[in-house]
C-alpha cells in the first residue's frame, strides 16, 4: 500500500540544524495581494505545496498570470480592478480553508456569479460564518446546507461599508472582510479577537488605508477603500506551523538540540512557544531581525529531562490553534495533569482535530478527558510504547498524519500511519527532513 507508511524505530538522541518550507499564511497572502496588486510582484521561498498551488490557480482563473520555478514565483498583477469574471466560473481552493475563505473577500465585486468548490474535508467546513459578515457589503451568497461548499456568491459594485464583530478569533474570517473592505468605499470598522495579523502587517508595508487599535483582548481594525497596490517583493521566511512538529520532537527526546533557520515568530503565532516554556522546554530565538513588518528569528530548543503539566491560559489559544495537536504530544510526557480549553475552533479545521488529538493520545494509552471545548490530558513521564497503532480515516489532514510520526519516533511501537501523501497539503518535504534528523 503505496501511501502507507510504517514506523517502528524510535528516534536516538540528536544535535541538528534544519530548514524548514516557507510559511504557509504569509505564501497565500502574497499571491493574493500580489494579484491585486499593479505591476510585477516577486517571491522566493514560496511554499510549494497543494494549497499554495491551488492559490496560484485560483488567480490565473481569475485573468492574472504568473511564472512559478523551484527557487521563485513572478506574479503579473493587474490591479484592484483586473480580475476577468468569466461567466460560469467555477474556482476550486482544494483543501485549503485560507484560500477558499479570503478569496471571497475578493470576489465582493464579482459582475458574474461565481462557483467556489472544495475536495471533501474542506466541503465540511463551516463557510456561512465567512457568507455572513460578507453578505453584509451587499453580495448574496447560496451555500450547501446554508452552511457548507459548494457555494455561489453574486458581487455587487454597490458596495457598503460594514461593521462586524469577530468573536471567534478567526484570521481567515478577519482577513476577508478586511480585503471586501479595500474594495468598498467608506470606512469598514472590525471589532476582532486576537489572531494572526499578517493580513494586516502587509496592508500596514504596502501603505494601504487601514489603522489598527490595539486592545487587551482585542483589536479595533479600521479599513478605507484602496486606490492602488504597489508590487510586493517577498523573502518569505519558514513557517512557525511546520517547525512545531521538530520543536516538539527535540522536546520529547531528552538532550536532543535543534536550531532551525529563519523562522515566522509574528507575536501571534508563537503560542506554543510560550505554552512550552511554561512546560519545561528550552527555546531561544537567535538572530532576530524585522523584515517588511514581520519578526523573523533562528529558533533554538534543547529536549529537557523533565516536563511539567500546565493548566493553559485560555489567550494563548489563539496564538497555538493549528498546534494543539503536537502539543498534546507534550502533555501525554508531562508530570501531572494538562488542561486545555476554548479549543472549539480546533473542529473547524481540516478534520475534528479536538476529536483526533484526543483518539491518538487514547490509542498510546494516555488517559483523557474531553468536551466539545476542552481536553484534561493525565501525562505519563516513563511511556513507552511497543503495540501496533495504525492512524487512518483522518480525512487526510496533514497535521494528524505529522503529529502521529512525531509520537511513534517519541514513544515507540509500531505506528502504521495511512495517506502520507495528506503532507502535500502544507509540507511536502517534512519526511525528508524527519529522514535527515532519523538516520
Amino acid at each position: 500500500m503505496p501511501n502507507l507508511i510504517i514506523f517502528k524505530k524510535k528516534i536516538n538522541r540528536f544535535n541538528n540544524t534544519i530548514k524548514v518550507s516557507g510559511d504557509k499564511s504569509i505564501s497565500i497572502r502574497w499571491i493574493l495581494f500580489s494579484s491585486i496588486a499593479n505591476g510585477v510582484s516577486k517571491a522566493q521561498n514560496l511554499l510549494i505545496s497543494e494549497d499554495v498551488l491551488a492559490a496560484l490557480s485560483v488567480i490565473n482563473k481569475l485573468g492574472i498570470k504568473y511564472k512559478l520555478n523551484k527557487t521563485s514565483c513572478r506574479i503579473y498583477g493587474r490591479g484592484l480592478d483586473g480580475y476577468k469574471y468569466k461567466k460560469n466560473l467555477i474556482i476550486d481552493a482544494k483543501n485549503s480553508g485560507t484560500l477558499g475563505r479570503l478569496i471571497l473577500g475578493l470576489l465582493i465585486n464579482a459582475t458574474n456569479p461565481i462557483k467556489l468548490v472544495g475536495d471533501k474535508s474542506l466541503s465540511k467546513r463551516d463557510f456561512n460564518r465567512i457568507a455572513k459578515p460578507l453578505s453584509k457589503f451587499g453580495s448574496s451568497f447560496k451555500l450547501r446546507n446554508k452552511i457548507n461548499l459548494p457555494l455561489s456568491i453574486n458581487g455587487t459594485a454597490n458596495l457598503k461599508p460594514i461593521q462586524y464583530f469577530e468573536k471567534r478569533g478567526s484570521a481567515q474570517c478577519k482577513s476577508a472582510v478586511i480585503f471586501a473592505a479595500l474594495r468598498t468605499k467608506g470606512t469598514t470598522i472590525i471589532k476582532a479577537k486576537k489572531s494572526r495579523n499578517h493580513t494586516e502587517l502587509l496592508c500596514k508595508y504596502l501603505n494601504l488605508p487601514i489603522t489598527v487599535n490595539k486592545k487587551k483582548s482585542y483589536d479595533i481594525i479600521k479599513i478605507r477603500n484602496a486606490t492602488k497596490i504597489k508590487s510586493l517583493n517577498y523573502k518569505i521566511p519558514s513557517d512557525i506551523s511546520s517547525s512545531a512538529f521538530f520543536i516538539v520532537l527535540t522536546a520529547l527526546n531528552v538532550n536532543s538540540k535543534l536550531v532551525i533557520k529563519n523562522v515566522n515568530i509574528n507575536p501571534s503565532r508563537i503560542g506554543i512557544i510560550k505554552i512550552l516554556k511554561k512546560m519545561g522546554v528550552k527555546i531561544k530565538f537567535k538572530n532576530q531581525k524585522i523584515y517588511k513588518g514581520e519578526r523573523n528569528a533562528d529558533i533554538q530548543i534543547e529536549g529537557p529531562k523533565k516536563l511539567k503539566s500546565i493548566n493553559c491560559p485560555a489567550n494563548l489559544t489563539s496564538e497555538a490553534i493549528d498546534e494543539f495537536l503536537v502539543i498534546f504530544l507534550i502533555a501525554a510526557k508531562a508530570e501531572g495533569v494538562s488542561y486545555f480549553k476554548n479549543l472549539a475552533e480546533l473542529n473547524q479545521k481540516e478534520s475534528p482535530r479536538l476529536y483526533w488529538g484526543e483518539k491518538i493520545l487514547n490509542k498510546m494509552g494516555i488517559k483523557t478527558v474531553a468536551t466539545n471545548n476542552s481536553i484534561k490530558i493525565y501525562g505519563n513521564p516513563n511511556l513507552k510504547l511497543y503495540k501496533k497503532i495504525v492512524i487512518k480515516d483522518y480525512l487526510k489532514d496533514h497535521r494528524v498524519f505529522m503529529t502521529s510520526v512525531i509520537a511513534s519516533l517519541s514513544f515507540g511501537g509500531e505506528w502504521h500511519i495511512h495517506d502520507k501523501d495528506s503532507i502535500k497539503t502544507s509540507f511536502p518535504n517534512f519526511l525528508s527532513i524527519i529522514k535527515k534528523i532519523h538516520k
